[in-house]
């Protein structure tokens, strides 16, 4: 890798670390910029995973003042994001190339509608969970399965994992889009930092990747904090509209 695109891939995880924090969906810019300078897919999925796990920890850092009384949530919830980003790093290891190829865009556009209809069914949600006489904001009962099946799609690829993520959690728990975006980025990174765990036993990683892109997504995270906290609702809602729909577009053209 030359000089030149050395400086192109840590660019890449500055804009991926930036927009993980805010949405998700940043290994749609790094992950293809590193196929276009010829590193193999797999090295290139596995390196990109590790690589952003820096960012998506200073993105969380970032956002520390939207967890404040969510500790037993996030708790609750790394258990289902640890279990299923190593379910998906296996899977990654194991399953033939493309197996997923069908799947990944029925998932991310699930993720858009949840966005897009959040308000309507997380009052939907919190009727039936006060008609139950539960406590809305404990949360609906599915979330921690969902948030298991996002962290397996998440160890196995990860692009717009936090679109699907913001859906789950923006219905099913009974708060800010701001503060489910704080327990998203936590979330993410825990199933980033499994999934890159199993990688580095067991998987080819290229370090030089690994490098350039943790120290662009660590800037790009503290920027992701700074300019995502300061989204009104609906902005936040349609950006993560606009990332998925673009992820979605990609992935089908790829």
């Amino acid at each position: 890798m030359s000089p030149l695109e050395s400086v192109l891939v840590a660019l890449a995880g500055v804009a991926a670390g930036t927009i993980n924090t805010v949405v998700g969906s940043g290994t749609l810019i790094t992950f293809p910029t590193l196929l276009a300078f010829g590193v193999p897919p797999v090295t290139a999925n596995v390196s990109n995973n590790i690589g952003l796990v820096p960012g998506s920890v200073t993105g969380a850092i970032g956002y520390r003042d939207e967890l404040t009384g969510q500790r037993s949530r996030v708790v609750r919830l790394l258990s289902a994001s640890v279990i299923g980003g190593a379910i998906g790093a296996v899977l990654l290891l194991v399953l033939p190339d493309g197996a997923f190829e069908a799947v990944v865009p029925v998932l991310i556009m699930l993720g858009v509608v949840l966005v897009i209809g959040q308000p309507r069914l997380s009052a939907w949600v919190r009727r039936r969970a006060e008609a139950r006489g539960d406590e809305p904001s404990d949360g609906a009962w599915w979330v921690w399965p969902a948030v298991l099946l996002t962290g397996v799609y998440g160890g196995y690829f990860g692009a717009a994992q936090g679109v699907l993520l913001m859906g789950v959690l923006g219905i099913g728990i009974a708060q800010s889009l701001q503060r489910s975006n704080a327990v998203k980025n936590i979330l993410a990174a825990a199933v980033n930092g499994v999934a890159g765990l199993i990688f580095v036993f067991v998987a080819d990683v290229d370090w030089r990747v690994v490098a350039l892109i943790g120290a662009g997504s660590v800037v790009g995270g503290l920027l992701g904090a700074r300019i995502g906290k300061r989204l009104p609702p609906l902005a936040l809602r349609a950006t993560i509209v606009v990332v998925g729909l673009t992820a979605f577009v990609a992935i089908l053209a790829g």
